[in-house]
């Protein structure tokens, strides 16, 4: 028995140098992590417990049959973030350049089918070549295998992809599939075709980083919804985000201790500038509403004209979708409609309360939007909040003018409560537009026509430009003083914590995808 126990150490000491000290001090040089510290470094110490430690490979085609290396370049098991379970795979670059072929994709399968059946997260992390060729259909094979798991767990599991090297052609759809991606900046890229094959074809010179880097993803496609300075950056950002949701789609999000103190806020009363035109930061009032520093922003450059997070009130988990002034005046558009309709489905599935604050002036118009596709896009959002039953709450703090008043998660398309700021202005269209096209002929007639305007303006405003007529119909719940937000949303959603609300009967929704 003790040259068999040896034997085994021999073999479990051999998986753990992956593809030998020479690779791992490469990978080192390149300022990645391997495979295994990346767990180390994610898990609770002493939590791990690998499965597939010695699987190896079936193929002796191209010369693989000299090429066998114990775990095939992935690793896969279970351990526990803050105590809580968790299933992680995690590819090995040094191993065959982390490449996927039947092993692997069969060792991934494997953690994610026990997932599913144990109602845990799935974490991956990516740092892989892309699939074995010398494996050919296997490796399409095994990345399918994949991609339907990944369907099948959405909604039900969380699915977190953290890529920290490179990711191209199929690799890049498991990730896709997944609720958030997380890119380390400098060393990972994701893309379905390279550089050489975008210069073969189209002619443009390009990076690796400029193609598909984690700046142009954070900023300029919204693929990526975090990115990190360096990978131990990376891995604190995962756990960070996994403190803010459950464990799977029949539980609630782990709730921190809060003691009740003074809730009020006088500091949100002077954040609305008194000219209505003039831009402020909605992260201003998003910090004056929820407990100190607890506030996790997605997508947090793309899309700018939106704001969408994690936060919590009274210790609870919420998702945030707030309008923000700052950018393009707080407009929706394609980019911030795909993006807040994303967070809000995230949500919905995973039993996170939603908060929205809304200062919109409408749809952006113009010929880039309308040809894009701003209606089926803007009608994402819609369809988002329309189809979401956790608790849901608004708070319009300033303009809700138009079509875009009745997608930020209006009454009418199923809110739970809706209160106003004071300084709400809830209506069709802003005063100036709406007086030059109700009073057009009155003031086309005028001798002063440009006083004449002014006067209707304000004749307008008079009317609509409050919270009042909206309060009035029931469509605003209440209007309140800013200061007292924080205490109206704990009392609200502790309200709702019991909201049960059901979708009719139905295979799925057809969302204007």
């Amino acid at each position: 028995m003790k040259e068999k126990i040896e034997d085994l150490e021999k073999r479990i000491a051999e998986a753990k140098l992956g593809g030998g000290e020479k690779r791992i001090e490469s990978q080192h040089k390149k300022g990645k992590l391997t495979a295994r510290e990346r767990i180390h470094f994610l898990l609770d110490e002493g939590s791990f417990e690998e499965i597939g430690m010695l699987v190896t490979h079936r193929s002796t085609l191209f010369g693989l049959d000299e090429q066998k290396f114990y775990g095939d370049g992935v690793i896969t098991g279970y351990g526990t973030i803050n105590g809580r379970l968790v299933y992680v795979f995690s590819q090995d670059f040094t191993v065959l350049g982390g490449s996927l072929a039947e092993a692997h994709a069969e060792k991934i399968c494997k953690v994610m089918d026990l997932a599913m059946k144990n109602g845990a997260p799935v974490i991956g992390l990516n740092d892989s070549g892309g699939a074995r060729i010398q494996e050919g259909v296997v490796s399409l094979g095994g990345y399918a295998d994949i991609f339907y798991r990944n369907t099948l767990a959405s909604g039900v599991i969380p699915q977190i992809s953290a890529i920290m090297g490179p990711c191209a052609g199929g690799a890049v759809y498991s990730p896709a599939l997944t609720d958030f991606i997380m890119m380390v900046e400098n060393t990972s890229y994701m893309f379905v075709t390279g550089p050489n094959v975008v210069k073969t074809v189209t002619h443009e010179e390009v990076t690796s980083e400029e193609l598909g880097g984690a700046s142009a993803h954070s900023t300029k496609s919204g693929v990526t919804h975090f990115t990190a300075q360096n990978e131990i950056d990376a891995i604190n950002q995962l756990k960070k985000l996994m403190s803010y949701i459950p464990q799977n789609c029949e539980e609630d999000a782990p709730a921190l201790p809060y003691e009740a103190g003074d809730e009020v806020r006088t500091v949100l009363n002077d954040i609305i500038p008194e000219n209505p035109n003039q831009p402020y930061d909605i992260r201003e009032v998003i910090s004056g509403v929820i407990d100190a520093d607890s506030f996790y922003e997605v997508h947090k450059d793309y899309a700018e004209n939106i704001v969408v997070g994690f936060a919590r009130l009274a210790g609870r988990s919420i998702g945030i979708v707030a309008n923000q002034p700052a950018v393009l005046a707080g407009v929706l558009d394609i980019e911030s409609s795909k993006k807040g309709a994303r967070f809000v489905r995230f949500c919905d599935a995973f039993n996170i309360p939603l908060l929205v604050f809304e200062d919109v002036p409408g749809f952006l118009p113009g010929t880039d939007q309308e040809w894009n596709a701003i209606i089926t896009n803007g009608a994402k959002l819609l369809y988002a909040f329309s189809e979401a039953t956790v608790p849901r709450i608004t708070v319009i703090t300033r303009k809700a003018y138009g079509g875009a008043y009745d997608v930020m998660n209006s009454k009418h398309i199923g809110a739970d409560m809706n209160y106003a700021w004071p300084s709400a202005e809830i209506a069709v269209m802003g005063a100036k537009g709406a007086a030059e096209i109700i009073f057009k002929k009155e003031i086309a007639s005028a001798d002063d026509s440009e006083a004449k305007w002014k006067e209707k303006e304000q004749e307008y405003a008079d009317e609509f430009a409050h919270p009042y007529r909206a309060a009035a119909r029931g469509y605003i719940d209440e209007v309140i003083k800013p200061e007292a937000t924080r205490e109206k949303l704990i009392k609200a959603f502790k309200m709702l914590e019991n909201k049960a609300d059901k979708l009719p009967k139905k295979k799925h929704g057809n969302i204007p995808l």
